[in-house]
C-alpha cells in the first residue's frame, strides 16, 4: 500500500470534484476514478468493497456524517469494514480541495499511524472549520 514518499492509493467516490485528484497527484498518490472501477450508482456497500480490493482510502463528500459512519462501520457494531480507511470531506465542492490541501501533514501523519498495525485504519474528517482524526 506505501510507495515513495509513504504514498497511497485513494479511490474518489462519486461526486468527490476533480480538483481533489491534483491536490493528491501533487502529493505523490495514487488516485482511482470512481467511474474507472465502478458504474454509475453503486451501492455504497460494492464501493467500500472496490476500495479494500484496491487497497486503497476511500475519499467521500458527504455531509451527513452519522449516515455515513454506518453505513461505513465506524459504529461498535459495524466491523464490516474495519479496514477501510476513509477520508471525508464534509464541506461544500469547492473548499473540497482547499480544505485537502491544507490537512495533507496531518494526513501523511495518520496514515504512518494507520500502518503501524493492521487492525489500524485511518479516518480523517474535514470540516469548512475543523480537520478531525478517528482513532
Amino acid at each position: 500500500m506505501t510507495g515513495k514518499h509513504g504514498s497511497f492509493r485513494v479511490l474518489l467516490d462519486a461526486g468527490v470534484p476533480v480538483s481533489v485528484s491534483d491536490i493528491f497527484l501533487a502529493n505523490h498518490h495514487t488516485v482511482i476514478f470512481y467511474d474507472q472501477v465502478l458504474m454509475e450508482q453503486a451501492d455504497d456497500r460494492l464501493v467500500c468493497a472496490t476500495a479494500l480490493a484496491n487497497q486503497a482510502v476511500l475519499v467521500v463528500i458527504d455531509r451527513d456524517f452519522n449516515q455515513l459512519a454506518k453505513r461505513y462501520g465506524v459504529t461498535p457494531q459495524g466491523d464490516r469494514y474495519d479496514e477501510l480507511s476513509i477520508i471525508r470531506l464534509g464541506c461544500n465542492e469547492v473548499l473540497a480541495s482547499k480544505r485537502l490541501a491544507q490537512a495533507m501533514s496531518l494526513i501523511g501523519v495518520e496514515w504512518s499511524y494507520a500502518l503501524e498495525k493492521k487492525a489500524r485504519r485511518m479516518w480523517v474528517d474535514i470540516g469548512p472549520h475543523f480537520i478531525r482524526t478517528n482513532r
